[in-house]
């Protein structure tokens, strides 16, 4: 059965990748199995023709009673026009208009075989209208000199004209006070201050802006609201009430306030507030976001919006404040948080993480801080409006408090420097990135949707654990949710918020079948999995993707024999359907989700022991034998995965901030299969004279003087010289048109880490070094250690193989997998 199973090909079918393909069919055998069982969903992932319909379907899906959605694994009875559910397994009849039509050659798409994904545009949810994007800009940051603000205004300047027309946009700006501009003021400018101390609940902001019933009623002839082309706003708002007028005064089409923006940003000047010396700047950065949010909830509560944060420094002041505006004191560390020596760290996590629902938070008055707090309320729909960070400083901004906002609402987060960098520039132009026009129906819109929701439902004989991502718990119950709890579980029913083409959850499965009862030979698992988003354009749509996969029934072995057991292993479709990849980012999400609150060694621990336990089960070796260890490929790339998973900015604290780790995290959590897979283990590509470029090992012994190493990351492109190359570039060799090779040569690695940039999101951060110089850090950190000042030089260590030696203590990757292969063939 060698090569039976194609594990990456699910992905361009479906946009799904699986640990396994095919399933064990009892609960024990799942336990042995060691690795998780579930699967890596991009739910707006582009689907190749073949395998989806090339247009959202324009009708709403035909339901089973237990939610499922028509699809072609249904078994369908084109006599009595009846379909069996493979959930559920009840029989449903065709709405008539099925009926009438439907045939074995006449089937509606959804029950075309190769269909397994269909996508419906649904006809009973009005047209919401285009997005809405409403900048909140820090004026009062370390590093927010006339230069800087100066870069902003212009990347937001250019991110204006990106805009389909009729887009909503909106501006905000923060210092010690909160100002909201007035954008239908064409003649001068003109803003609302609101005290930077305090928050705001969507009322009191109406109410301070002028935005109430009483204040438009007496005024007469008000144009309607802004209208989008493919229908009305939705919710309409009433008649003179203050969503209107918000609609008519603070956010407006970029194409008819775009010239008052560019005014506006032009003019953007420092916080005029004095700063001692001995302390840091007042910025209200909590107090803005709860304005910014109270102003899309009271205007535009049901239409999808982005909340734009720029912020260059920590929130000192006001709800969500992070530290102290005295700098003797320092901003929170990781032995702070670990010793909960932070008494602002818990009351700034809650502040963020309720204003992903202000409706759902009744907000305490002063003289209420005594008073019992209440539970917080759950939430029962996914936020329409997304809150991004952009954070450029030198200095900790508060991600890690404000991370469960952005992952509540399904946000971006982005770190750089400065705001002249080009992180920010190009990744902050990439968030307005549109499909292209030869796309049918969406070409031209913008690469983005809001108020995702996926539900999963799955067959009898599994049921959910969990999902780990940008997601929130919606609290639904159901009989296929599992008590066995992975990441956010106790549901089958999570929030998202904002999408993108490679935003990605993963979901986790309990298989609950009991092994005393075998199943059916020729028996199927299914899982289905429901996304629900507002597009672009403002319709709402409804993708369903429904998987299907094989059950394997263990043989009937003789007691007490474990020769005849490890051969039954051996020949196990199990194991020859395992995708090591799909795995490894399965278990790097779940250790992640693990630091939130168990400490790092012991989370390092359990990886350990999963691993030695994965290989004790799927390897060959003759018992406490480690010279005859063997991994099948399904299984050979899995240890070193884990090896660099446990070095990884991932797991490892050192030389990371909070927000970095945070960062860093985050990311993880929310890409597609392979960005995941080059965070954890980095590629390394190798330039030199003896032949076109290849790929090298993650190893010291890949660091030569006479070739160039090209390193990706992820978050940094490192282009490495070695120590004769640069010297030839110092000496100017490849300006000599003798020399043209070598220019080749140089230019070679740097035309394909521009290639590696131009198609990611963040930028990744490009850095030109060369051997011994300071930053070859970033690529010297990266490999494994082969070579170490601990090395002995006789047995092969350095002296023979060359390579670059590594100053740290870390295990090799040989000494990992010697002490692997010994642990894992003990009886």
């Amino acid at each position: 059965m060698e090569g039976a199973f194609d594990v990456t090909a699910l992905e361009e079918t479906t946009g799904t990748r699986l640990s396994f393909h095919c399933w064990p069919s009892s609960r024990l055998e799942a336990t042995r199995s060691v690795a998780p069982f579930g699967a890596l969903y991009t739910p707006l992932r582009k689907l190749p023709p073949q395998s989806a319909p090339t247009q959202a379907l324009p009708y709403d899906p035909i339901r089973c009673a237990c939610h499922a959605v028509l699809n072609p694994y249904c078994e369908v009875d084109y006599r009595s026009k009846l379909w069996t559910c493979p959930f559920c397994l009840s029989r449903n009849p065709f709405p008539q208009h099925y009926a009438e039509n439907i045939t074995e050659t006449n089937l509606p798409a959804e029950l075309i075989p190769q269909f397994s994904t269909v996508e419906y545009t649904l006809q009973t949810i009005p047209n919401a209208g285009s997005p809405v994007f409403l900048f909140v800009i820090d004026t009062c940051g370390s590093n927010a000199n006339k230069e800087e603000l100066a870069e902003l205004a212009d990347s937001i300047q250019q991110c204006l004209n990106l805009l389909p027309p009729e887009t909503l946009v909106g501006l905000i700006t923060y210092g010690t006070n909160v100002s909201v501009y007035e954008l239908a003021s064409e003649n001068i400018a003109k803003s609302y201050i609101f005290r930077g101390n305090r928050e705001y609940s969507p009322g009191r902001v109406g109410e301070l802006l002028g935005c109430t019933q009483r204040a438009v009623a007496g005024q007469a002839g008000h144009p309607h609201p802004p209208q989008a082309p493919g229908g009305p706003p939705h919710p309409q708002p009433t008649v003179g009430g203050p969503a209107q007028e918000v609609l008519e005064r603070f956010l407006l089409p970029v194409s008819e306030c775009s010239f008052v923006l560019e005014t506006i940003l032009d003019d953007l000047r420092r916080d005029p507030w004095p700063v001692p010396n001995d302390k840091r700047p007042a910025r209200a950065t909590g107090c803005a976001l709860s304005v910014a949010t109270s102003l899309l909830h009271l205007a535009i509560p049901r239409r999808g919006a982005r909340i734009m944060l720029f912020t260059a420094g920590p929130c000192t002041s006001g709800p969500g404040a992070i530290v102290s505006r005295m700098k003797e004191e320092d901003i929170r560390s990781h032995a702070d948080l670990q010793k909960n020596a932070e008494p602002l760290h818990k009351p700034a996590c809650e502040f963020y993480a309720k204003l992903a629902h202000p409706s759902l938070f009744a907000l305490q008055s002063t003289s209420d801080h005594n008073k019992k707090k209440k539970p917080a309320p759950t939430p029962t729909s996914s936020p329409f409006h997304v809150v991004d960070v952009f954070a450029c400083s030198l200095d900790q901004v508060g991600l890690l408090e404000m991370r469960e906002l952005v992952e509540a609402t399904g946000g971006l987060m982005v770190l750089g420097d400065s705001f002249g960098q080009s992180v920010f520039k190009e990744s902050l132009r990439r968030v307005f990135q549109r499909f292209p026009d030869e796309i049918p129906e969406d070409g031209g819109q913008l690469q983005m949707a809001f108020s995702c929701t996926l539900e999963v439902l799955t067959s009898r004989e599994f049921k959910v654990s969990g999902a780990v991502g940008p997601v929130t718990s919606l609290e639904k119950d159901g009989p296929n949710v599992s008590e066995n709890v992975i990441g956010k579980g106790g549901t089958n029913l999570w929030s998202i918020g904002g999408v993108d083409p490679n935003t990605t959850i993963a979901i986790y499965f309990d298989i609950t079948n009991p092994g005393n009862t075998p199943l059916p030979e020729g028996k199927r698992r299914f899982i289905q999995l429901l996304t629900k988003y507002q597009h672009a354009n403002g319709s709402t749509r409804l993708r369903a993707t429904t998987l299907c996969g094989p059950w394997y029934n263990p043989p009937a072995l003789p007691k007490d024999d474990p020769m005849a057991e490890r051969q039954a292993m051996m020949n196990s479709p199990v194991r020859m359907s395992f995708d090591q990849e799909a795995a490894a980012v399965l278990t790097s999400r779940m250790a992640v989700y693990q630091t939130e609150t168990d400490e790092v060694g012991d989370v390092l621990r359990w990886v350990d022991r999963c691993l030695i336990r994965l290989c004790a089960k799927f390897a060959e070796y003759e018992p406490d034998n480690e010279s005859t260890f063997r991994l099948s490929p399904e299984f050979s790339l899995y240890p070193q995965f884990m090896f660099h998973l446990r070095r990884s900015q991932f797991l490892q604290l050192f030389n990371s901030s909070p927000d970095e780790a945070a960062y860093y995290r985050y990311v993880l959590c929310r890409e597609n299969t392979t960005n995941s897979l080059v965070m954890i283990q980095p590629t390394l590509l190798s330039y030199s004279f003896n032949g076109p470029p290849q790929a090298a090992l993650l190893d010291a012994e890949s660091v030569r003087p006479d070739v160039i190493l090209l390193l990706d990351t992820f978050f940094h492109v490192v282009v490495f010289h070695g120590e004769t190359i640069g010297a030839w570039r110092e000496q100017g060799y490849h300006e000599q048109e003798e020399h043209a090779a070598f220019r080749d040569l140089l230019e070679a690695p740097q035309s394909d880490a521009q290639l590696i940039m131009d198609a990611r999101f963040p930028v990744p951060r490009y850095i030109v070094c060369d051997q011994h110089k300071s930053e070859a850090r970033f690529l010297m950190a990266k490999l494994n250690p082969s070579v170490t000042h601990n090395s002995n030089l006789d047995d092969g260590g350095g002296s023979s193989g060359g390579g670059a030696q590594v100053n740290t203590d870390d295990v090799s990757l040989r000494v990992f997998m010697e002490h692997l292969m010994k642990l894992a063939v003990q009886t």
